[in-house]
């Protein structure tokens, strides 16, 4: 077959969509529609991004956990001890805080476990080590959709290898259609948008577009460039005028000719108002990153009022994260070291719970009634009274008379 007729059959043959390989194969290969890693860019490099994606991280990991168990459970006390120790050798809650940037940022993270069959130690793989990820179909000769991710190509810098699923802890939100990668806030960022002809560039490309022109926009503008209309200049003139301008310095310059003519200096068109124009694409940048409290940093007028229906909104976003997270650690790691531990990860109900935990206030009721027990001693109850508003003058009651 010639080169030229190669070419027109290939340019016609059916090929796969969205990073999918083709459908005759076993498994399906599926790559990011968007570099992971060029989402971290934009994280690493621009202030709004950043601050909103390190805003949501906190609000969904940054209180902390601390865990229970069922305590009906014969073996509690062990099941316990087994998850707080394995928590503690990890480091979980570090963990936890450094994934949930890139969760939130580009919607992905994985962790290696370095010894699968016997899970003892995690680490974190950098968001760029998964060229692909590979799944099955849910029926390979009838439905031809991906249904399990079977496992995890690496790319060649880390080695190339496929990885059983058994080995990463995927952490992945809002998955779209069948994919097995998950989508964060600063993917929409990165994405253009095409209706037929018509493109638009992606908003993280204007946005930067726009703060590259601005520094150009104060330089010019700051220092004005002073234009000499000449009368009668001879050709040597004007070359030596054009010479000038393209030499010019940052600062602007003036021109001059000794000879009639007109003198004014060149101004921006006071017609060109592109404000509303940057604080839509400012707005809309806000939007994709989905927390409006960097505006409360930047936005003078934001009222009290505003600022916490600005937190009842975020609470909102951030809550199925939450729950996403708990469910993840319960599941892939603290049934699993229940069950290496011979323990029963259903009877043990082990549980990851949300900010430090709170121990329940003492009312007057409970010291009255702890003091007739005879469970805390006459001068602490004198001490714990006295912090409810009790006036009691002497250190210990006179003994047949008052106090």
């Amino acid at each position: 077959m010639s080169t030229t007729l190669r070419r027109f059959v290939e340019s016609f043959a059916i090929k796969p969509k969205s990073g999918y390989a083709s459908p005759q194969a076993s498994l399906v290969h599926e790559t990011p529609s968007i570099p992971l890693s060029d989402v971290i860019k934009l994280y690493q490099r621009d202030p709004t991004c950043k601050a909103s994606v390190d805003l949501l991280a906190a609000s969904a990991v940054g209180s902390g956990f601390y865990t229970t168990v069922n305590d009906r459970y014969e073996r509690a006390a062990q099941a316990k001890r087994a998850v707080d120790s394995f928590n503690e050798n990890v480091n979980l809650d570090a963990l936890l805080c450094d994934m949930a940037r890139m969760l939130i940022a580009c919607g992905n993270d994985f962790w290696l476990k370095l010894t699968p069959q016997s899970t003892k130690a995690l680490h974190r793989l950098p968001i760029d080590a998964i060229e692909r990820i590979e799944q099955s179909y849910l029926d390979e000769k009838t439905l031809k959709v991906p249904y399990k991710i079977e496992s995890y190509k690496l790319r060649h810098t880390y080695g190339g290898e496929n990885l059983d699923a058994a080995a990463i802890v995927h952490w992945r939100i809002n998955c779209l259609d069948y994919s097995g990668y998950g989508t964060g806030v600063l993917q929409v960022l990165l994405h253009s948008l095409a209706f037929g002809c018509d493109k638009r560039p992606a908003y993280s490309a204007m946005k930067a577009k726009i703060e590259r022109i601005m520094p150009r926009i104060f330089e010019k503008y700051a220092g004005p460039d002073v234009l000499a209309l000449l009368e009668r200049a001879d050709d040597a003139t004007i070359e030596q005028f054009q010479q000038a301008i393209k030499n010019r310095g940052e600062e602007g310059a003036w021109l001059f000719y000794n000879g009639k003519g007109d003198i004014r200096p060149v101004t921006i068109d006071p017609r060109a108002r592109f404000e509303y124009y940057v604080d839509h694409l400012i707005n809309q940048f806000y939007l994709g990153c989905e927390t409006p409290l960097p505006r409360l940093f930047s936005t003078p007028g934001f009222t009290e009022a505003s600022a916490n229906a600005a937190l009842e909104l975020q609470n909102m976003l951030i809550q199925p994260v939450q729950r996403y997270i708990k469910r993840q650690v319960e599941r892939e790691l603290f049934d699993t070291v229940l069950s290496q531990a011979g323990l029963d990860p259903v009877k043990a109900q082990v549980r990851l719970n949300w900010s430090p935990y709170k121990a329940k206030e003492a009312n007057i009721a409970d010291l009255l009634s702890a003091a007739e027990k005879g469970l805390i001693r006459q001068e602490e109850f004198r001490k714990n009274a006295a912090k409810f508003g009790w006036q009691l003058w002497d250190e210990t009651p006179a003994k047949g008379g008052e106090s």
